[in-house]
């Protein structure tokens, strides 16, 4: 594992982190939303504006990303929404907010150009996609998923970001990433237990992964 785990843009999130924003492409930006979908085919170094649902509290997944970001989910597609600072946002949040489009180790995320910017109010709940295990990729990439299957790695740890382990149900292994910052406890888990898994649909360099929010997103099942 390298000395990060994600190559975080730095210099635009000090830039948010400073009050900084790109004025003219903020703003030509912020007078057009398009669709999280749509979003996701435009190339990195876009600036775009997005309205969606959150799905992930601020900073769960600090330990991975170095920030205080949400996922961020409208329909069908989501996105990660790196920002700097603590927005106090909670999964059923509606958010509207301009960034750049940014690759963070195979993860297209969105980077907050001004955090003073976002604007959020109360939302719907979001239902996790159900998935197989094999399907979780590309096409799920920034969604809320959950998948039931039989643990075939234990429980591990990947510090100081936190713990992984993975899981199958026949149609092909995943791995889930328990980031520090959700105090999930994943003691008693062990290899051949079913369990149901709700999180993030992430990517980490070439592999796949959920990231789990809370301890209620991990659960043993019988089938």
């Amino acid at each position: 594992m390298s000395s990060w785990r994600r190559c975080i843009p730095v210099l635009f999130l000090l830039l948010a982190s400073a009050g900084f924003a790109p004025p003219a492409r903020a703003a030509e930006a912020a007078h057009h939303v398009v669709s999280i979908a749509q979003a996701r085919t435009l190339p990195p170094g876009t600036v775009v504006t997005v309205d969606g649902v959150a799905t992930t509290p601020s900073g769960a997944f600090e330990s991975s990303f170095f920030d205080k970001g949400f996922g961020l989910q409208e329909r069908s597609a989501g996105i990660y929404v790196s920002v700097a600072v603590d927005l106090g946002i909670a999964p059923r949040t509606r958010v509207r907010v301009t960034g750049t489009l940014r690759d963070s180790s195979g993860l297209l995320i969105l980077v907050v150009d001004d955090p003073a910017a976002v604007v959020h109010g109360n939302g719907p709940a979001v239902r996790p996609r159900p998935l197989a295990t094999g399907a979780v990729g590309e096409n799920s990439e920034g969604q809320l998923v959950r998948v039931v299957a039989k643990i075939t790695q234990a429980p591990a740890p990947d510090l100081p970001y936190g713990f992984k382990f993975s899981v199958d149900d026949g149609s092909g292994e995943l791995t889930i990433f328990v980031n520090t910052q959700t105090g999930i406890d994943l003691t008693g888990l062990a290899a051949g237990e079913t369990v149901g898994v709700t999180g993030f649909s992430s990517q980490f360099d070439t592999h796949y992964e959920i990231d789990p929010r809370f301890a209620a997103d991990i659960t043993s099942c019988h089938r």
